[in-house]
């Protein structure tokens, strides 16, 4: 005990000794008491010694916290509590640092709720007219991301030249959002705070405890007072509601339910990261030793907790002082990125509903490419659709697409099955599907369409009609041909088959070890060891190395998996037995000529392989083939979702009506490969924004390639899981 009392002496001089004077920032009456109770209680647990050098703990009054952000930027205060929201701005805009983040018993984040009365016939697609109670301006459960699932589902309309708030207030029929005085006047109708023309006295509509509806207290207190119809908030505040009183109100689910309070983990709008600490870049080392003192004294563990209850503030009459009350500890942060502190996802919503200036007057939508095939197509679709402009993004990879995606460098592309599941699980959500069907447009005008029909195209395996010895089960020894890493058909449709009787592997269910020890050598773009061995590389302004993943690598993806199967000109790299897709087969295998990649290949040169140890012609893929593959995905951010398909829908007009252009979407023959951007057996897009990639996927398929990556390494998904709710 003695020695816990000497480390919090210890931290305390540190941060004293000097005479550095701790200012912070308060924004009511009951936060200023809170705070100078602090300050007694930090001098009463001093020793004489240390307190003779001791510079106390000084309280700065704020009309609201962007007073505060402003007062800690001029060096007139050191230190405020801030909503994630709050805390990007200080940090991006005002160029503030964050020290330390609330850590609450769940973790460091937060769920958004929406909560009505129990009468209430308000759902979430019928908000509408309602009257909201709002948290705050740009709070992370109070703005962003309900506004982020009504605007990415497009129950909210936004227009391009639109700011946000002007959407918000004509959306909603009358509003409190503390803090949004500025923005648009209906979004404090129904705020109760005093009005004054004095600035400091003015509490109206402000982002601070004098404002009745501010906070979670407030939004809740509006909704309870029948001023609002709708309160958005954290699921932090659901406890305050008196226990006889719960019964009385429900969660809206984004399903068009209600539920009960107690249902908020499945039925909610989102998760986004919890309050910070904020302070000046040059105060932040000590501002981090002064708050690790003050918890290690005042903290639920503190040595001096009898005196002063950090997080607790009911005693000064108010609520969430300082700090939130649920908050179960302060994790410090040193200098990283404020993307690291709020997470991918955050960060990009933030960027998306316009925390930098509103990102639709900006309404550039970058496309990520992977090869130089692909750029070249981009581009030409660039200069060929009257839409707003696109931008063609390089990306390495299918993967490092979605990294991009999830970074804000880019905005979309579009993902074969196995892809689609990855940036699902990476917060991702689709746009529209693939369409391999007759069914597009009857009148073949383009434009918008919609089906719950979504036909797959099927994974075979190939062979040259010579090799009479190759079948399933005997392809052990054998050179394969696999298209890419994480391809439907060349990679997670093979391994559920019997490949060879004489391997049997002990890891049945990771791909990578299954190919590496049932095949001699093959080509797996994405891949490494033995299985890069016959791939080629590219060349000329395509140059890259040997089993790049992405189209420069000449033996990538359906008609790479055919010029592998067939071999290079030399006749060196070769393979046995190709794994890809069976659409345009006999258009690639004519295209090997009309290339220059080999002649003398007709269809009757190949077979397939059956599962049932036979073989037939590439015509009886139907019957004879590795499964069904689900189509391709466009997937992006949720809040994105409407612009990119206004861009994909605008250049499906633009294609209809000028059929002679001399640009087409979805062929790729021209540009030297196939399926670029967009599979060659495309008809037409499908609007899908309103399904779940797990339907468009289909559970057979989505089961199989979760218990895939259940025991498969992948770089990709390692960084999706990266979350910010649990690593601080």
């Amino acid at each position: 005990m003695k020695k816990a009392c000497a480390v919090v002496i210890l931290l305390l001089c540190s941060i004293t000794c000097f005479g550095k004077k701790m200012r912070w920032c308060t924004v009511s009456e009951p936060e200023h008491r809170k705070c100078a109770e602090l300050a007694k209680a930090l001098a009463q647990a001093l020793t004489p010694a240390v307190l003779a050098a001791f510079a106390r703990l000084s309280c700065v009054k704020a009309y609201s916290t962007v007073d505060c952000i402003n007062k800690i930027r001029d060096n007139k205060a050191d230190l405020v509590t801030l909503d994630a929201g709050e805390l990007y701005s200080a940090v991006k805009q005002f160029g503030l640092t964050t020290i330390a983040k609330e850590i609450y018993k769940d973790g460091g984040c937060i769920l958004a709720v929406a909560v009505v009365r129990n009468d209430s016939s308000i759902d979430m697609r019928s908000l509408k007219g309602s009257r909201s109670c709002h948290s705050g301006a740009r709070w992370t459960a109070g703005w962003s991301l309900p506004l982020g699932h009504l605007v990415s589902r497009n129950l909210l309309p936004w227009g391009e030249d639109e700011p946000l708030s002007q959407a918000v207030s004509s959306f909603f029929n009358a509003s409190c959002v503390p803090g949004a005085a500025a923005m648009a006047p209906s979004l404090c109708s129904l705020c109760k705070g005093q009005r004054s023309y004095i600035r400091q006295k003015n509490f109206h509509c402000e982002t601070s405890h004098s404002e009745p509806f501010y906070h979670n207290q407030g939004a809740l207190r509006c909704l309870q007072s029948g001023a609002g119809d709708v309160a958005f908030v954290d699921h932090t505040a659901l406890d305050s509601i008196d226990d006889s009183e719960k019964d009385e109100f429900r969660l809206l689910c984004t399903d068009g339910t209600h539920a009960p309070l107690s249902s908020f983990r499945k039925c909610n709008l989102g998760r986004g990261p919890g309050g910070g600490v904020v302070t000046r870049l040059n105060n932040r080392k000590i501002a981090r030793k002064f708050l690790g003192a003050a918890e290690m004294a005042f903290g639920w563990k503190g040595k001096y907790r009898q005196r002063f209850q950090l997080f607790e503030s009911a005693t000064y009459g108010g609520s969430d002082l300082l700090f939130k009350d649920v908050t179960d500890k302060l994790a410090s942060i040193n200098d990283v990125d404020i993307s690291q502190i709020l997470g991918l996802d955050y960060v990009a919503l933030l960027k998306g509903l316009g925390h930098e200036g509103s990102s639709l007057e900006d309404s550039v939508v970058r496309w990520c490419c992977i090869s130089h095939a692909e750029q070249k197509k981009c581009e030409q679709w660039a200069l060929s659709i009257k839409s707003d402009p696109l931008v063609c993004v390089k990306g390495a990879s299918m993967s490092d697409c979605i990294e991009k995606i999830k970074r804000d460098e880019v905005d979309a592309v579009s993902l074969d099955a196995t892809h689609a599941f990855i940036a699902g699980k990476c917060g991702l959500v689709p746009v529209v599907t693939e369409y391999y069907g007759d069914k597009c447009d009857p009148e073949g005008a383009g434009g918008h369409f919609e089906s719950d029909e979504l036909p797959s195209v099927y994974g075979v395996a190939v062979v040259r009609r010579t090799s009479k010895s190759v079948n399933f089960g005997s392809l052990g020894g054998r050179r394969s041909c696999h298209g890419h890493l994480y391809s439907p058909a060349g990679w997670v449709l093979p391994v559920r088959h019997a490949l060879s009787t004489e391997h049997n592997s002990s890891d049945p269910c990771d791909p990578n070890k299954v190919y590496a020890e049932v095949f001699w050598k093959g080509c797996l773009p994405g891949g490494q060891g033995s299985l890069c061995k016959v791939c080629m590389g590219g060349t000329e302004e395509a140059a890259t190395r040997r089993c790049a993943d992405n189209h420069n690598e000449r033996y990538y993806g359906n008609m790479g998996a055919l010029r592998c199967l067939v071999g290079d000109p030399s006749g060196k790299s070769i393979g046995d037995v190709a794994f890809m897709e069976h659409h345009n087969l006999e258009t690639n295998i004519k295209r090997l000529k009309s290339s220059g990649w080999a002649v003398g290949w007709a269809t009757l040169d190949f077979e397939l392989l059956c599962r049932d140890g036979n073989r037939a012609p590439l015509t009886e893929w139907k019957t004879c083939n590795l499964g069904a593959v689900p189509p391709n995905i466009v997937m992006t951010r949720p809040v994105l979702t409407t612009r990119i398909y206004d861009l994909l829908m605008k250049s499906q007009e633009t294609m209809a009506a000028g059929p002679n252009n001399g640009f087409h979407l979805f062929e790729s023959e021209q540009y030297g490969e196939s399926d670029l951007l967009f599979k060659d057996a495309t008809k037409c897009l499908v609007h899908t924004s309103h399904m779940d990639y797990r339907t468009i996927l289909g559970e057979e398929f989505y089961v199989q390639a979760e218990s895939i990556f259940n025991c498969t390494e992948s770089t990709i998904l390692q960084f999706c899981n990266q979350d910010v709710c649990s690593i601080f």
